[in-house]
């Protein structure tokens, strides 16, 4: 129908919060090396649900050619303290497993097969290269 929503619209019609997943969120920073984000897991009502394991997440930035770029990183921790100590060496690996990715994704750009457009012949068109027939001018003067 005309009338109905479409795309984004119509999938925010369905969108809803779940009630047994909500989580009370905290942002931690040394103003320097980035920051932790700590989800606190809560009930509906707003008191802690203490039956969900507390939920740490790393955030930085590095310096790119094109800008900063951010990288963020899950902290397997029980709690801030080792959060605080994890947060430099899980950087690090998030940052080598962006690098790798992104060189993956290099990789598999640059082994594309090209494939020529509708129509052309690798060595079939005109032209003046092997195979490409006669050049023709538009004088009296034929080359042939």
């Amino acid at each position: 129908m005309a009338n109905e929503p479409q795309g984004a619209a119509r999938d925010l019609k369905n969108l809803k919060m779940e009630r047994d997943r909500l989580y009370l969120e905290e942002v931690i920073t040394d103003l320097a090396a980035g920051t932790i984000r700590r989800m606190t897991p809560i009930q509906a009502d707003g008191t802690p649900d203490v039956s969900r394991a507390t939920l740490y997440m790393g955030q930085a930035q590095i310096l790119s050619a094109m800008g900063p770029l951010p990288v963020q990183f899950e902290l397997e921790a029980d709690n801030l303290e080792e959060a605080v100590d994890m947060f430099g060496p899980e950087a690090e690996k998030a940052v080598r497993r962006m690098v790798d990715e992104l060189r993956e994704l290099q990789r598999e750009q640059a082994s594309q097969i090209v494939v020529p457009a509708s129509g052309a012949v690798p060595g079939g068109g005109g032209g003046p290269m092997p195979g490409g027939g006669p050049i023709r001018g538009g004088g009296r003067i034929q080359l042939t």
